[in-house]
């Protein structure tokens, strides 16, 4: 298209291709000033519903004003062809910069700073990005961030009465970029939050955990998840933890550990609440860096750092902490007016039986899981040691692997207390390797072709 006038645009080069469509600079003629200029692909409006739908995020995201925010000047349609006109950034990708190793830490502190801002006046506005990667981050020449494409990445979600097949779903999981489809993902893959990743509902904590992605992959020049396939990067998305940015490069501070690390918990509650409170410790970080000094948090900041880190590391979180803290008050109050102490003999045996009880529910809930698994038939081998549990299937329909991770998600919900299980779906079990396994004490289940018989159940698991 390069040369013709769409409206009052002369479309002068092509910028880039991705998947919402391709975009071009462009010159308005009115005001004498570059855009980006991006065409939506036609098939993904071609639903009315869709279309308003696009309309409504433009209109939504042109409403936002903030220098960190690439502003949406401008959306119309001519002969079926929907455009987009954007503030035209001159600059570089903050994966380009990354690439040519032109980011230190203060730069990447001040990228991500500036994002958080844009972010935190975003959301206030009830907006979510929904694709935040280091490709969606402009940096220009003269050292300002911008962020590209805010509110744009929601174009397209299935109707509840589209019919979704198997295919179809598959597909989706091999693409860079994918559309929202009910149990599916959207966004970019390596960037993207756990309950994104699973197509759950998403808010501004699921913005945070992708700005933490973005600012681990500027300060160590790699992503925190990856994997061989799309699948292997969605599992280490929702079950690994990243490697600790302090192991990647030895010579980080801990403080950006901490701050890191707390954007990229797998429970959106464990987040940053907001991302003004993200930029807040930004600020405090890169102030400390400058000046050589460290910054006394606040009493209520430091309280609030020390209830989570508490909360993190008791068994139970708050419950447990609640119930610690109840036995503890009910000692000191039995004590105080000279309990008779033989008089809980009795009630010791039944609390030891509940307590018993209790303890035993995570391998209940893994012999359920076991079971709820089993029932597929690409399901082979099912081995439990510790809190790992393996899952070997042959090669099978991406529906496949969402609903083996679903399960794992509600298994670990179950848990009262203790390390949550982490799961690991494998497709490259050869046949030796199985026959070694089920020699192994742990094996839960074992389709008849693995086992040379009736399906085994539990064998020390």
């Amino acid at each position: 298209m390069v040369g013709q006038v769409l409206k009052h645009y002369r479309i002068e080069s092509q910028l880039g291709k991705g998947g919402m469509g391709v975009v071009y600079r462009a010159r308005d003629t009115r005001l004498d000033r570059l855009v980006a200029l991006k065409m939506i692909t036609p098939s993904l409006v071609a639903n009315p519903e869709r279309r308003s739908r696009l309309l409504l995020e433009a209109r939504s995201a042109a409403a936002v004003s903030h220098p960190a925010i690439a502003q949406v000047y401008d959306i119309d349609e001519v002969d079926g062809n929907l455009f987009i006109a954007m503030e035209y950034v001159d600059g570089r990708t903050v994966s380009r910069l990354i690439a040519e190793g032109e980011l230190d830490l203060m730069g990447a502190l001040e990228i991500s700073l500036q994002v958080a801002e844009g972010l935190a006046k975003a959301h206030d506005a009830g907006i979510l990005h929904r694709d935040i990667k280091s490709d969606n981050i402009m940096v220009t020449r003269d050292g300002h961030a911008k962020l590209l494409d805010f509110g744009l990445a929601k174009l397209v979600e299935a109707g509840k009465d589209e019919p979704v097949s198997p295919a179809e779903l598959s597909r989706t999981l091999t693409r860079g970029r994918v559309h929202t489809i009910p149990g599916a993902v959207m966004g970019t893959l390596s960037y993207m939050s756990p309950e994104q990743a699973r197509g759950k509902e998403l808010d501004r904590r699921s913005d945070i955990f992708s700005l933490g992605t973005v600012l681990y992959e500027m300060v160590t020049s790699e992503l925190p998840f990856k994997g061989e396939t799309p699948l292997d990067t969605m599992h280490a998305i929702a079950y690994e933890e990243a490697r600790p940015v302090t192991i990647v490069r030895r010579n980080l501070t801990p403080e950006l550990h901490r701050i890191v690390f707390r954007c990229l918990r797998k429970n959106p509650d464990d987040r940053y609440p907001d991302a003004r409170a993200l930029a807040a410790d930004l600020k405090r970080l890169k102030h400390d860096l400058e000046t050589g000094t460290k910054t006394r948090l606040p009493v209520g900041d430091r309280l609030r750092n020390w209830v989570e880190w508490l909360r993190t590391s008791f068994p139970g979180g708050y419950k447990g902490m609640a119930i610690l803290a109840g036995a503890i008050a009910l000692t000191v109050l039995l004590v105080a007016v000279n309990f008779n102490w033989g008089g809980l003999i009795g009630p010791a045996f039944i609390g030891l039986f509940v307590y018993r009880f209790i303890r035993n529910r995570k391998k209940r809930l893994i012999a359920a899981f076991t079971k709820k698994v089993s029932r597929f038939p690409e399901v082979r081998l099912v081995t439990v040691r510790d809190d790992r549990v393996i899952v070997a299937v042959d090669k099978a329909p991406a529906k496949v692997f969402i609903r083996i991770t679903a399960l794992v998600d509600d298994l670990n919900k179950s848990l009262f207390f203790g390390k949550d299980i982490k799961a690991e779906i494998r497709t490259d079990i050869t046949d030796d390797e199985a026959k070694t396994m089920l020699t192994q004490v742990g094996v839960a289940y074992a389709r008849d072709d693995d086992s040379g018989g009736p399906a085994k159940k539990s064998r020390g698991a």
